[in-house]
């Protein structure tokens, strides 16, 4: 299916974590994108909010560090706009980076699976969720999407690497 827009999680599935024993980022210098995530994206007609025809993108990424207070919410802003420049090659607009920085388990609507980043996402495009994939590493992701009414691919299948990295 044609897309209208794709929203991305962000780690396990953009970029991993260079800190062994560490599953997400806490400053820069401590994360990579996968390998191809680059190349995969290239050939995408990315358009920014209220720009048509192309496919609109988003990151909807769980940043529990801030929450139990690992860093900042600024710093996880900037590790996931740095995130996007580096895969996409472009700036991410104003919105299209969604961010939950709540301690997990506390019930917030924001959290994935809890569909509130995918859903604000939609609105800011003015996509319906029958347009939209979703691509994410995790059961959470999944359900996310589901959750969101929208389609969900694995990171793995979305990349064509091996599940396992």
């Amino acid at each position: 299916m044609d897309y209208r827009l794709i929203i991305f999680d962000a780690d396990g599935t953009l970029r991993y974590c260079t800190v062994e024993g560490q599953p997400c980022p806490n400053r820069a210098g401590e994360w990579e994108l996968y390998p191809g995530v680059i190349e995969k994206l290239a050939p995408f007609d990315w358009v920014h909010p209220g720009e048509e025809p192309g496919v609109g993108y988003g990151i909807a990424s769980n940043q529990g560090g801030v929450g139990v207070g690992y860093f900042p919410e600024s710093t996880a802003m900037t590790l996931l706009e740095d995130t996007f420049r580096e895969a996409f090659g472009f700036s991410p607009a104003e919105g299209t980076i969604e961010m939950c920085p709540h301690i997990p388990h506390t019930g917030c609507g924001c959290r994935k699976p809890d569909p509130e980043m995918l859903i604000r996402l939609m609105k800011l495009y003015g996509i319906s969720p029958e347009n939209v994939l979703f691509v994410g590493d995790r059961d959470a992701d999944k359900n996310a999407a589901i959750n969101a009414g929208c389609d969900f691919q694995w990171a793995s299948e979305f990349f064509d690497r091996d599940p396992e990295l």
